[in-house]
């Protein structure tokens, strides 16, 4: 049975998970026109785009794409292609970027990204907008309650337990909120 596009996509969200990324997102657009099949940041605001093959005729498609052609505009600090396992070639992925491939269940590695920085200014802002469209789409769909009181975690956990804080709860440990 051939390997899906879906699957890949959903086994590029388990490796970002398991590659320590806290926020993941998979095949969300935004008005820049890049659509990462999956795209997870860890500290520090690095950034991880997996893109997802299933055939060949898609991955050498894939290098006519505009942020492609020019790399310093796309999205993430690595770079990964996910295929099912020798669909892809090391030596026929972009430099720097590395190569992911499926086999039963598992991902493995062929070739880490080289090149750990691939991003540029350019890059983070289009991830900005990627970032920034979704927490938009969140909104709309817990309307009336505005995203700033929807992510105050008090406010759910007093709504969902009657109203009272519970006991046991402390401050919130997100790195993310952590001022530097």
């Amino acid at each position: 049975m051939a390997i899906t596009h879906e699957r890949l996509v959903e086994s590029a969200v388990d490796w970002l998970r398991r590659y320590r990324c806290s926020i993941v997102l998979s095949e969300q657009s935004c008005a820049t026109g890049e659509i990462p099949d999956a795209i997870g940041w860890k500290a520090k605001c690095h950034s991880v785009i997996v893109e997802c093959k299933v055939s060949r005729a898609d991955f050498l498609a894939d290098a006519d794409k505009p942020f492609r052609r020019t790399p310093e505009s796309g999205m993430g600090n690595e770079r990964y292609y996910l295929a099912p396992a020798g669909l892809i070639r090391v030596e026929e992925i972009p430099k720097g970027w590395g190569l992911l491939e499926l086999s039963g269940r598992s991902v493995q590695i062929v070739q880490k990204a080289r090149n750990r920085k691939m991003r540029t200014d350019a890059g983070l802002m289009k991830e900005m907008n990627l970032l920034l469209a979704s927490l938009a789409r969140v909104e709309v769909r817990i309307e009336p309650q505005r995203i700033t009181e929807f992510l105050k975690w008090k406010n759910r956990l007093e709504r969902y337990n009657g109203g009272i804080m519970p006991r046991e709860v402390r401050e919130e440990k997100n790195p993310y909120l952590t001022i530097v």
